[in-house]
């Protein structure tokens, strides 16, 4: 269990969050979520102890606390299994206390009762199964036997990544505090991590924007909303509607005593300087009783997401005949060919590091293929979302003024509107674009993308910046396009919800399925390692 109790947290004048009095009990699953921003990470390290709060509050937590690891080069000169072990601080200084002395070639007697104490503290945590405990967490994740005593060093940087993940699980933790804990994972690890922590027995906080992992994965959720934190019952789909439900019937009552007021308000006025005094009195009185419940700005924002087309491409959108790219004795793929017609959605799925990217550049002309031909067809003309967009806003204006030079006689108003539909309304149409945090700019691309109006969205792991209400936006936009739609993405309700056909890297090479992806894991099964899709 992990109690907090009174902690509070601001930088300046901004405030995260005070106050926060919360418990999060053995054998509940807390997703801890929030809008980007909110303080998910800063709470998260008060937490683990890495971050004090602004306060005197305080947070006990059990001995024995998984923390998922961000540094995933802090690890490179130890082996795989040694840094799993390493999860469990306690074992790992009496195994190397105790292999210190055993490599002296004689022992005083206190070196002696020394060894016997390590032996029983290394007995107590389980310490001779240790390598067995870790070897299993590292298939479970997907890192073969066979490297286990290969260095980190060795590893590429997303397999680092699971390593740390392993860490985190294991030796038995009494609490789990994993932030972003699917990054990098492929589709049978996630399902593999779902399971494993669906049976955890000790108290587990964990941060993600994969919407389908906490709704398979929590029991709770603690958001990070109206500067503290709110613990619901359930998954995060069950919280937005205990909120949107909560917040409704606050401001239907709000509405409901305002009107009263308004109605007390008027007999005061009319009879106050009257005969009528005890009456005005006792309205006077009601009027006090009745003071509206405060509401503090929520975090639950959606941005309005709607793509249109100011003309439809031709009926057959993309042919690509026998494409191959390889760097050096890499090959990402070769000699494929492709046929897209008018509106189909085509999502581009795969681990890190496979091709991804590399396709879709491929197909719009931006890097050239080692063989084979791309043909866009009449009137293909597309908007493309880079996933490294960090140039794509120009500095030293106003978000409006920027969005303004895209807009073809619309007028200001349209801009303003547009705007507000991704929640930069009001004032927040002029801030600066230098000071723009991730999530804007990721929602003034997609304005942009929504403003210019073409026949074809092409996305490169859209939702790396956006909040999961702002994913799901997205996903209702692209679905109700009637345009195509290429997208990359890790974000499985995304796919699911938006993809008529997929594109999907595996180990069998580069696999074209033409339904959705509910009918694609049916195909390829998550515990068929031969075709799993390296997500």
């Amino acid at each position: 269990m992990i109690t907090v109790n009174n902690v509070s947290k601001s930088y300046a004048t901004n405030v995260l969050f005070e106050n926060v009095t919360v418990t999060f009990n053995r054998g509940s699953r807390y997703g801890l979520t929030g809008p980007n921003g909110a303080g998910k990470s800063t709470f998260m390290k008060i937490l683990t102890g890495e971050y004090e709060p602004t306060n005197k509050g305080t947070v006990a937590r059990p001995r024995k606390v998984g923390v998922l690891k961000q540094d995933q080069f802090a690890y490179d000169d130890k082996r795989i299994i040694d840094t799993v072990i390493m999860g469990n601080s306690s074992l790992w200084a009496a195994i190397q206390e105790r292999d210190a002395l055993c490599e002296k070639p004689s022992h005083t007697d206190a070196e002696i009762n020394r060894l016997t104490e390590l032996e029983t503290v290394i007995a107590d945590e389980n310490g001779y199964m240790a390598e067995i405990e870790a070897g299993e967490i590292l298939v479970g994740i997907g890192i073969a036997e066979e490297r286990h005593c290969e260095l980190m060093s060795t590893l590429q940087t997303d397999f680092k990544f699971r390593v740390l993940l392993a860490q985190a699980l294991f030796g038995e933790p009494e609490a789990l505090l994993l932030d972003e804990p699917t990054n990098h994972l492929d589709l049978q690890t996630i399902h593999f991590l779902e399971e494993f922590l669906c049976e955890y027995q000790g108290s587990l906080v964990v941060i993600s924007h994969d919407r389908h992992f906490l709704n398979a994965v929590c029991t709770h959720i603690a958001d990070i909303d109206y500067q503290t934190i709110i613990v619901y019952s359930g998954n995060y789909d069950d919280m937005v509607m205990q909120k949107v439900q909560a917040r409704s019937q606050i401001e239907s009552a709000n509405r409901d005593k305002a009107k009263k007021i308004s109605q007390l308000q008027e007999f005061v006025a009319r009879f106050g300087a009257g005969q009528r005094a005890s009456q005005v009195q006792s309205r006077r009185k009601e009027i006090q009783r009745l003071q509206l419940t405060e509401l503090k700005r929520s975090n639950i924002q959606r941005p309005f997401i709607r793509f249109e087309q100011e003309k439809p491409a031709g009926k057959e959108c993309l042919l690509v005949k026998h494409l191959s790219k390889a760097f050096g004795e890499k090959v990402l793929f070769k000699d494929f060919s492709l046929a897209i017609m008018r509106g189909e959605r085509v999502a581009i799925i795969g681990a890190n590091g496979v091709g991804k990217t590399t396709l879709l550049r491929c197909l719009i002309g931006e890097l050239p293929p080692d063989d084979g031909t791309v043909k866009w067809g009449f009137g293909a003309d597309y908007n493309y979302y880079p996933q490294d967009h960090s140039h794509e806003i120009s500095p030293g204006m106003t978000a409006l003024d920027w969005l303004m030079e895209f807009e073809k006689g619309e007028g200001q108003q349209h801009i303003r509107g547009l705007l507000g539909r991704m929640l930069f309304s009001g004032d927040d149409a002029l801030k600066p674009t230098d000071g723009l945090s991730g999530g804007e700019c990721a929602r003034m691309l997609l304005a942009r993308m929504m403003l210019v109006k073409k026949p074809i969205v092409i996305l490169d792991e859209p939702t790396n910046r956006l909040d999961l209400e702002s994913v799901s936006a997205l996903a209702e936009g692209l679905s109700a396009f009637h345009g195509n739609v290429f997208v990359v993405s890790h974000d499985r309700d995304l796919v699911s919800e938006v993809a008529t056909r997929i594109l999907a890297f595996t180990d069998e090479g580069l696999i074209d399925f033409q339904g959705p992806y509910d009918e694609f894991i049916k195909s390829y099964p998550l515990a068929d390692r031969k075709a799993k899709v390296r997500w």
